[in-house]
């Protein structure tokens, strides 16, 4: 099964790993970001712990972070540089792309900001 079918079938509540997270970081589930599908998680609010906030990843910038990751390695670099307006979001969608990448085993974390092909 294609990789971006397995970030389709995650459940709502799927913790997403994350290398430095103090709090859980949650898939929401499949909406619309930037007009286009997308998977939407919850990531805490500091200020107000009953109301997290939400960000998401659409499904074309998932394939091209997928493709990048079959040529060997999806960097922060790479990330910043081709996936502009997800980066712009904030830096949690690099590590919530690779922390999902390495939940379903297509990824191992290799240091801050890399993630390498299994």
């Amino acid at each position: 099964m294609k990789l971006i079918q397995r970030i389709r079938q995650l459940p709502a509540g799927t913790v997403i790993p994350k290398p430095a997270a103090k709090q859980d970081f949650i898939v929401k589930g499949w909406g619309k970001r930037r007009g286009e599908a997308a998977l939407i998680y919850f990531i805490p609010n500091h200020s107000d712990p009953s109301k997290p906030h939400q960000k998401g990843i659409t499904e074309s910038e998932w394939n091209l972070a997928i493709d990048q990751l079959m040529e060997g390695e999806l960097t922060k670099a790479w990330f910043t540089e081709k996936l502009g307006a997800c980066a712009k979001e904030g830096d949690c969608n690099f590590t919530t792309i690779g922390g999902i990448l390495c939940l379903l085993g297509a990824a191992s974390r290799e240091g801050r900001g890399v993630y390498r092909i299994k």
